[in-house]
């Protein structure tokens, strides 16, 4: 097993989200911000990765977990957000600069509040696989 395709992952799921016309605005992040955030943003998280190695060489399975947070009133913006997130990166053919994207699918999404009912929190995950 290698880890050595994640931040190349990280890197083309970052580049095509940024440059994704309706997430235009939308600030997307790898850290939750210090001071004040955003009133909608989108944060990559944590991934889980898998060994899926074979006698044709090496390769990994990546959950990756993609939030979109948004203190705006209701959660039509943040779903609306989420879809065009979800929209990016269904079946995207992205090229890495480590290793080969086999494919990227939608896993799951989760909608929820915090803080009261005044954020909103919706996390989803996408399952990549990638070749070594």
């Amino acid at each position: 097993m290698s880890y050595a395709g994640a931040a190349a992952l990280q890197a083309a799921v970052y580049g095509r989200l940024t440059s994704h016309a309706p997430l235009a605005g939308v600030a997307v992040l790898d850290a939750t911000p210090s001071g004040t955030a955003p009133e909608t943003f989108v944060l990559i998280g944590p991934e889980v990765v898998n060994d899926r190695s074979d006698r044709s060489g090496g390769g990994a399975d990546h959950l990756l977990s993609i939030a979109v947070i948004s203190t705006a009133s209701g959660f039509r913006g943040a779903k609306e957000v989420a879809g065009a997130v979800s929209d990016a990166l269904a079946g995207a053919g992205m090229t890495l600069t480590t290793g080969r994207l086999v494919y990227l699918a939608f896993v799951q999404a989760r909608a929820r509040r915090l803080d009261e009912g005044g954020t909103r929190r919706i996390d989803m995950t996408f399952r990549a696989r990638v070749e070594l």
